[in-house]
């Protein structure tokens, strides 16, 4: 058993460190004052403590101590559990995400369960140094930048719809309207701020003149795609991570459609942005959509995922029995026509020291968005580990389902004994599972691609650093694997997304062998293989975590770095790039600024490259608020 990793406080404030020492004072008042001695350095790495900024917190800080500071502080500049942002990251965040998510419902429920709705706002109020405020904040209705006229959508426009142009999930854009030769020519041509973001993780769309993008916020708007000025937007119940899809309805009205980080999926008029219908995808507890939805033929098909997998660290926690959903709804009045688990229902199993219950099998969520083969009648999926022993036959597996019944067709696991519980390499607890790991999801969509000489394939990439070939037509037979993850010893390569093009070839980006690998499709053999290096000042933010798109000779991919980079596709050269971490004016008059690219990648339509920059996931990425639109000089 590996030895408990201890908590450094050394980076906590002043104050907190005074506090931990006064556990009696659970009840402390927001007005106590702050220990005797010399006032604070205003200089000091931080800021100076929230009491003397403006009068907030001290209860809120005691309580972090108390209840956060364990996963969240550290030597160095990870957080002091596997994958949990640091403070200073979390500092960042705006009141009302860190508010949602302690609250029931919210990524850390359970928590933020001991502490009253008081405290977490609390808690809230003194890592972002600011008051909440009101959701209203980010309402169209209250920015600079409208639109002066709201012109039918033009079907016939330029499109890139959801997280991939087609519905085999390539990322590969064959009309861009743009060439080979402008793509070193690309200038920023407008920028649009989302108030009080932190990532701007939703992928966005284009369709119809707009760029439809959601937020973390729970705004989704909809934008004009030349001139980036704001046509309406729509509140969600918590923040949209997935990529908006526009489908026909009946007489002529078009949806949009989308999901958020509670499980909900909705249709809003996409001309307008009046909510048609909303519905929950799976109402498990901490479910959530963090891959786009897909539609075909009148229905919607969305996998659903679950924050479990952090909370099961915990002492208190009884763990685990979330299982993974694919969920198919009726796109006109959103009613669910199936639903397929991944797992059968949990059973208790056993009894913790303490006489908790321990339950099993959980996990095997879907990260990202279902692939579609009308073809066959199948909708793809990959997905995700195991939260709990044993493991399980569809877990980090491709899998087919019938399109209209959602019967299990067929599915091959590319991972067997991958059960992993976040944090339990570092702090080993009563949930942990046996043996720890790897990890090695699919945390992208699954790619379905015609080779040139006719014959389909499945491709997908896992974090385990390996892209898998399948046979459709032979209940997904292996054709080939190959790891691409570079000569590094231990080491993940942490494939996310991929693009495919031209029936050749496809393009993996590596979160932490860092480069950029060209695979043949058809045998699985790379082509060429490029390092990635972040620019001096950030020698740690290395590799790519996001999509990575393709136009007929370039490969677009953001870096963890925050850079955004266009590759040929032919061998690999760089032929442009642009440093996204910086303030950006916007045409809405809200203050922005880029950071990380994490899992939404480039989309490309109308000779323009769309992208959302900043992101910090459950790691350590650079935060950002900002929608980016380039076109050439």
């Amino acid at each position: 058993m590996k030895p408990t990793k201890r908590t450094n406080l050394t980076n906590l404030t002043k104050p907190v460190r005074w506090l931990m020492s006064l556990a009696a004072m659970i009840a402390l008042p927001a007005a106590a004052q702050a220990p005797a001695g010399a006032p604070p350095d205003p200089n000091a790495k931080g800021g100076p403590p929230l009491t003397v900024r403006m009068g907030l917190g001290v209860q809120g800080e005691f309580l972090f101590s108390q209840h956060c500071a364990a996963c969240h502080v550290a030597d160095g500049t990870g957080g002091g559990a596997d994958r949990a942002p640091h403070i200073e990251t979390l500092r960042q965040f705006p009141p009302e995400r860190i508010h949602t998510a302690l609250s029931p419902g919210g990524k850390m429920e359970v928590q933020g369960s001991p502490l009253t709705d008081a405290q977490r706002r609390d808690v809230a109020e003194w890592l972002s140094a600011r008051r909440l405020g009101a959701a209203a904040a980010g309402d169209a209705a209250a920015m600079a930048g409208h639109c002066t006229a709201n012109p039918p959508l033009a079907a016939a426009a330029p499109a890139w719809n959801g997280w991939s142009p087609g519905t085999g999930n390539a990322r590969f854009q064959d009309r861009p309207g743009l060439a080979p030769a402008q793509v070193p020519h690309l200038r920023l041509a407008w920028a649009f701020g989302i108030p009080n973001g932190v990532e701007t993780y939703s992928q966005p769309t284009v369709y119809g003149g707009r760029v439809f993008l959601g937020s973390d916020t729970g705004q989704v708007y909809a934008l004009d795609a030349k001139t980036g000025c704001v046509h309406w937007s729509y509140l969600a119940a918590a923040g949209v991570r997935s990529a908006p899809l526009v489908a026909p309805l009946a007489r002529g009205r078009s949806a949009l459609l989308f999901a958020d980080m509670k499980a909900n999926v909705y249709a809003i008029d996409a001309l307008t942005g009046r909510e048609i219908w909303h519905a929950n995808a799976d109402n498990q507890p901490l479910g959530r959509i963090t891959g786009a939805v897909a539609y075909s033929n009148g229905r919607v098909f969305v996998g659903t995922s679950s924050s479990e997998e952090i909370s099961g660290m915990q002492q208190n926690y009884e763990c685990c029995r979330y299982r993974g959903t694919v969920v198919a709804l009726d796109a006109a009045t959103g009613r669910q026509l199936w639903k397929f688990y991944t797992l059968p229902p949990a059973q208790v199993v056993g009894k913790t020291a303490d006489g908790r219950r321990r339950w099993s099998p959980a996990g095997v969520g879907i990260w990202s968005a279902p692939t579609i083969d009308a073809k066959r009648g199948l909708v793809y999926v990959g997905t995700g580990d195991n939260f709990t022993d044993p493991a399980s036959p569809l877990s980090d597996a491709v899998v087919a389902l019938d399109m209209k019944t959602g019967k299990l067709a067929w599915s091959t696991q590319a991972t067997v004994n991958d059960v992993y519980m976040t944090g339990c390499s570092m702090r080993p607890g009563p949930n942990c599972p046996q043996t720890s790991g790897p990890d090695a999801d699919f945390g992208s969509s699954i790619i379905l691609q015609t080779l040139a000489s006719g014959k389909q394939v499945l491709i997908g990439g896992h974090k385990g650093g390996e892209v898998v070939a399948l046979d459709p037509d032979a209940r997904g037979k292996i054709l080939w694997r190959t790891t691409v993850s570079g000569k590094v010893p231990g080491a993940k390569g942490e494939i996310v997304y991929g693009g495919a093009a031209d029936h050749a070839a496809g393009y993996y980006a590596l979160q932490v062998a860092a480069a950029l690998t060209a695979l043949d499709l058809k045998t699985g053999q790379a082509r060429w293989r490029v390092p990635v290096a972040p620019p001096a000042d950030r020698p740690t933010r290395t590799g790519s975590a996001a999509g990575v798109s393709v136009i007929p000779g370039i490969v677009f991919s953001g870096g963890w770095d925050g850079v955004l980079r266009a590759f040929d596709a032919a061998n690999g050269h760089e032929v442009w790039s642009f440093d996204t971490v910086r303030d950006f004016d916007t045409v809405n008059r809200v203050k922005a600024r880029g950071g990380s690219f994490g899992a939404p990648g480039a989309t490309i339509a109308g000779g323009m490259v769309y992208v959302g920059s900043g992101y910090v996931g459950t790691s350590n990425g650079m935060p950002g608020n900002v929608l980016l639109a380039f076109a050439p000089k």
